[in-house]
């Protein structure tokens, strides 16, 4: 049987304290629910074999004082209640709003009975990731890339104690000119998504970085619009009743559960006879559960199957020569997030706060902006002007930090803020410029 290597990268943008209702915190809230906790039963069952990230931003909302216990309250109270008024106005799926209604019943009691979550996520956790998840390629300073990796490694040594030098790339956004800060901070192994001509591999840089290259064809099976979660038996995750909730299946039926879960189980034994050789594949692992419903019992019984283990380096080739930038994005390069006005404002508060004394305070609002997922939700315009006012309101409070105002608004983000990465002597010497966006 072929060695498969999955490697799933958890990770939320900064919602925590950040609205709620239809964009803000209940994004995290609803991903603990129906990803997270389920997932963890798999993961318990199944240990050592996923390659697991958790990204430094996340963690500091999964541990932020009172995160959990108003997602409590969202599962406990403000879940039951739409549930209710969805009874009302669509009586004719009775069952599947009841069968909606257990899934976060039984997330109540998982979280009561897990409690601290990363606590419980932690013998599962390998890989750590930058900060803020920044796309690394479009920052303007190597100060900026010390800033978000040296934060996030600290982060998660803090919390989880050891690190091997697994390193998840946001957005699988390399160059490069990354590869020497890489190294410098301790990473040793990430993934890219190349082009079909340079997925062979894997390949060592001169930094000795060694670069693993996803399987396209692989992940597609899942990932693409027509991949597996679009079949007509699976829970539509774009139809949602008036409080979003899912009660109908992609081919317009009422939503049948075991017709979904048999399904998942069929899609998950073609998935593993597909590989004629070693792979490596990766998904979001907010895929499972929360939008794929059915993904969690997929990937359990995918890790029923395959010889599923964790990312290593057996053998590596030189690098492949002169790479463009590249990214999991549009066009496998960087222009998701490097079209329209973002890229150069989050360029421009960096390179003010680097000309500058910045305080705590301007550097978490610039580690803020820099999160890839403002540009990401722009671009699709799934969550209206919520990505474009927090990233305009982070921008402007950049200099209002810088101009000598206080606030305790992102107190939560960053505690391992590493601020000599960004305010060395040297930093200004290492200014980059004229870094290609694509």
């Amino acid at each position: 049987m072929n060695r498969l290597s999955i490697v799933l990268h958890t990770h939320m943008p900064y919602v925590e304290g950040f609205g709620t209702w239809p964009f803000g915190e209940e994004w995290l809230w609803e991903a603990i629910a129906t990803s997270y906790l389920p997932l963890l039963d798999v993961l318990d069952a199944h240990p050592g074999k996923v390659t697991l990230s958790i990204t430094p931003v996340l963690a500091d909302q999964l541990e932020a004082p009172g995160a959990l216990e108003r997602c409590l309250t969202f599962l406990r109270e403000i879940r039951p209640a739409s549930h209710g008024l969805d009874a009302v106005d669509h009586p004719q799926l009775a069952a599947q709003i009841a069968y909606s209604a257990a899934h976060y019943e039984s997330a109540v009691e998982s979280l009561e009975r897990r409690g601290d979550l990363l606590a419980v996520f932690a013998p599962h956790v390998s890989w750590t990731s930058a900060a803020t998840h920044a796309v690394l390629p479009l920052l303007a300073t190597d100060a900026g890339v010390r800033l978000q990796l040296e934060t996030g490694i600290a982060s998660h040594r803090r919390r989880f104690g050891t690190w091997d030098g697994g390193f998840w790339l946001p957005e699988c956004a390399h160059a490069p000119w990354l590869d020497g800060l890489l190294e410098e901070a301790g990473v040793h192994l990430t993934c890219v998504d190349w082009s079909a001509s340079l997925q062979a591999g894997p390949y060592t840089t001169e930094a000795g970085i060694f670069l693993v290259a996803l399987d396209r064809a692989g992940i597609d099976r899942v990932w693409d619009a027509r991949g597996y979660p679009s079949h007509g038996d699976y829970r539509d995750s774009h139809r949602l009743t008036e409080r979003a909730h899912a009660l109908w299946a992609n081919d317009g039926q009422p939503y049948d559960p075991e017709r979904g879960a048999a399904r998942a189980r069929a899609d998950a034994e073609a998935f593993v006879a597909s590989f004629d050789g070693p792979a490596v594949v990766a998904f979001d692992t907010e895929l499972f559960g929360h939008h794929w419903h059915e993904g969690v019992t997929f990937l359990q019984r995918v890790l029923e199957l395959a010889d599923v283990a964790p990312v290593g380096i057996d053998h590596a080739s030189d690098g492949p020569g002169e790479i463009a930038p590249s990214s999991w994005g549009a066009g496998r390069d960087l222009r998701t997030w490097s079209r329209g006005e973002l890229a150069w404002t989050q360029r421009s508060a960096e390179l003010a706060a680097l000309g500058a004394d910045p305080s705590d305070r301007a550097l978490r609002e610039l580690l803020a902006l820099q999160s890839s997922d403002w540009a990401f939700l722009i671009d699709s315009a799934t969550a209206g002007d919520y990505p474009r006012e927090r990233a305009e309101a982070h921008y402007q409070n950049v200099f209002a930090a810088l101009a000598g105002e206080s606030s305790d608004e992102l107190r939560n983000l960053a505690p391992e803020l590493a601020k000599w990465a960004f305010v060395q002597p040297c930093v200004q010497a290492s200014r980059r410029t004229g870094r290609s966006f694509s």
